[in-house]
């Protein structure tokens, strides 16, 4: 730990990342393709994305026919990504070994380890809190977008062009699952069909209610207008019971939260307080031991707070 050499390597280890992060994300999104610029030419394909080339299709080989539990396909498009579970599994394992070697210059092999796998579960985390911001602006604006296609069609206009005009009147992510719905019904799918998968892929219920609704009325006839406005009424006086649960449950989740993140957060400043001691938890078996009996423990506290504090209704 203490050899120049490894100190040396992880420096230029994370010196390389930040250059990489600060090229891809200053680099402007309004360059001209090479192959538009210079027809004749051919793109020059570094080792760099040779290599990674190779791995996400060496990945997607390996996951080919096969649905993983905490990364499914729809998580991406919940959260607006556009990259593959390939893509994700290569950043994580690629933050596994960065944040590994961090932590093992830092504090040594024990917190190189928590580091190591800490930074995997964040990313994770991470994908499932964008997915259910998403999600949850979707919601938000799903009444808006239902008095605009009410309004639309009162006026004479047919379903399909009050999506598209709704579509365009909306934001993202709204508008964007509005416009994917207007053009696989352009390209020959069933706009029904389409309405029930954007519902399945967002996981919406009111959005699945508003597709079932379109389809009854296909089936039976009736006023859609009339029938939409009243799904509207319903979707808003839902919305205001899941405010008012959230807002009595509000206490609980944040006990929730403090009881979770506390012995995390202890452990952390006794590794920066007091080295010796903690080395403890790392270096010897007993200290292994406890923190497998206090993984344990959390996870199967943290599951039974997560199902006391969210109510269904």
């Amino acid at each position: 730990m203490d050899s120049p050499i490894v100190l040396v390597a992880g420096l230029a280890a994370i010196y390389a990342a930040l250059a990489v992060l600060a090229v891809i994300t200053l680099k402007s999104r309004r360059t001209v393709p090479l192959d538009r610029r210079r027809p004749q030419t051919k793109d020059s394909v570094s080792a760099l994305s040779k290599m990674t080339d190779g791995a996400v299709g060496a990945i997607n080989k390996s996951l080919q026919g096969r649905q993983l539990r905490l990364l499914t396909a729809d998580k991406f498009e919940q959260a607006g990504l556009k990259i593959r579970a390939a893509d994700f599994l290569l950043i994580c394992g690629a933050s596994f070994f960065a944040f590994g070697l961090v932590g093992f210059i830092l504090g040594g092999l024990g917190i190189g380890l928590v580091t190591a796998v800490f930074a995997p579960l964040i990313l994770l985390v991470w994908l499932n809190m964008t997915a259910a911001r998403r999600q949850s602006k979707f919601a938000d604006q799903l009444p808006d977008m239902l008095t605009m296609i009410a309004g639309s069609m009162r006026a004479g206009h047919s379903l399909l062009r009050a999506v598209d005009g709704a579509a365009d009147e909306s934001e993202a992510p709204m508008g964007e699952e509005l416009r994917r719905v207007v053009n696989e019904t352009r390209i020959g799918r069933d706009l029904v069909e389409s309405l029930l998968d954007a519902a399945g892929r967002m996981k919406s219920q009111d959005f699945l209610w508003v597709a079932q609704a379109i389809e009854t009325q296909r089936d039976v006839g009736g006023n859609l207008a009339e029938l939409l406005e009243n799904v509207n009424e319903t979707i808003l006086d839902r919305a205001k019971l899941s405010r008012q649960v959230k807002a009595l449950s509000a206490e609980g989740r944040m006990s929730a939260g403090v009881l979770v993140a506390l012995p995390i957060f202890m452990l952390i400043v006794i590794c920066f307080m007091n080295p010796s001691y903690a080395a403890t938890f790392f270096t010897t078996v007993p200290g292994w031991i406890m923190l497998a009996a206090v993984a344990v423990m959390l996870g199967v506290g943290t599951f039974w707070l997560s199902r006391i504090i969210k109510p269904k209704f």
